[in-house]
């Protein structure tokens, strides 16, 4: 039955891409003015607001550097599904390029569990600096292994700590609260290695838990906290920054391959380009939302560097790490980002 509707779905998917592309793509076999074949690319993009900013850069940087020989479609908004689903369709091929986030793709690509690691970094400079690093580089190119070509990592932002009893700013003072999380086995153990008492909870729920009380507190990146409006039940949101998860721009790897080099080249460029503008847009939305917080009354507490690095030393004395390093088929990029 699982299968069946993994089926389905895919199968939704490509109708919807073959009725929005009609002609288009690989089999149109007309040529620019430099002989280059006419190509159209499916996007399929997020929903935050920085990610959409950036896809619509990305589609003006290829089809200006192919001078038109390429042609981006894009679809914002997960119109072609949940972040899974877009992966496996961008490796089946009914998807050029897609966005996802990483956590709900590591049993595809077990290096994706190093993004579950709690204070891996301690702020958005340090997570920029490996991403774009050696590591970061490493951990695109593995792609290849499932049918895909790693293209860039832009922001889906730090989870934060929201409550309604204390002011979080250092581990002592989530000692014993109910925090909801996800049904993530680093995530229970870190926040089980603070102190707190861990309760997974559909995400559906949790709003009512949190007005109800059944739940002291919970942990999400601000543009989901604001989304969701969980600041009207929480009088706390403290900026713990303690797990960064980025989004993944990833294409199908066939398709990479079939272009030509300057047609390559335009795509790693917009890459580039439009991974820089996201990140800038990402922190102006998230500077907002804090302000916004702030005029409704909720108390907004930024945490220190120190005090970050007081959380990270429990996680790193409870062996976090090592859990996330037995997860990984390549344990040591948590030790090259540690470094």
């Amino acid at each position: 039955m699982l299968k069946l509707k993994k089926s389905l779905v895919l199968l939704s998917v490509g109708l919807l891409v073959a009725l929005t592309a009609t002609g288009c793509g690989s089999t149109d076999t007309e040529t620019n003015d430099s002989g280059e074949e006419q190509v159209t690319l499916v996007f399929s993009n997020v929903t935050s607001k920085s990610g959409k900013d950036a896809g619509e850069m990305f589609k003006e940087i290829v089809e200006a550097e192919t001078d038109g020989s390429v042609t981006v479609n894009l679809f914002p908004d997960n119109q072609l599904g949940d972040d899974r689903v877009v992966i496996e369709t961008t490796q089946f091929g009914d998807i050029d390029v897609g966005v996802s986030s990483t956590s709900p793709l590591a049993t595809m690509y077990a290096d994706f569990y190093l993004f579950d690691a709690p204070y891996l970094f301690l702020s958005s400079e340090d997570a920029y600096a490996a991403l774009d690093g050696e590591v970061g580089q490493k951990v695109l190119d593995g792609m290849e292994s499932i049918g895909l070509k790693g293209l860039a990592f832009w922001e889906n932002g730090f989870r934060n700590f929201t409550n309604n009893d204390v002011p979080v700013s250092k581990p002592a003072d989530v000692n014993r609260l109910k925090i909801r999380t996800m049904e993530n086995e680093i995530h229970i153990a870190a926040w089980t290695a603070l102190g707190a008492n861990p309760t997974p909870m559909a995400f559906t729920e949790l709003f009512t838990a949190l007005q109800q009380g059944t739940v002291n507190g919970q942990e999400n990146p601000l543009g989901i906290i604001d989304a969701n409006k969980f600041e009207e039940v929480q009088k706390y949101v403290s900026i713990t920054q303690h797990v960064y998860t980025p989004y993944i721009v990833t294409m199908n790897l066939d398709k990479y391959n079939s272009l030509s080099d300057n047609q390559k080249a335009a795509i790693l460029k917009a890459s580039e380009e439009s991974t820089k503008y996201q990140r800038e847009q990402s922190q102006k939305y998230e500077k907002e939302i804090m302000d916004g917080f702030e005029s409704k009354g909720v108390t907004v507490i930024e945490l220190t560097a120190d005090e970050k690095a007081e959380f990270q030393k429990v996680i790193t004395d409870a062996n976090i790490f090592e859990l996330v390093k037995e997860k990984m088929d390549n344990p040591d990029y948590v030790d090259g980002i540690l470094k």
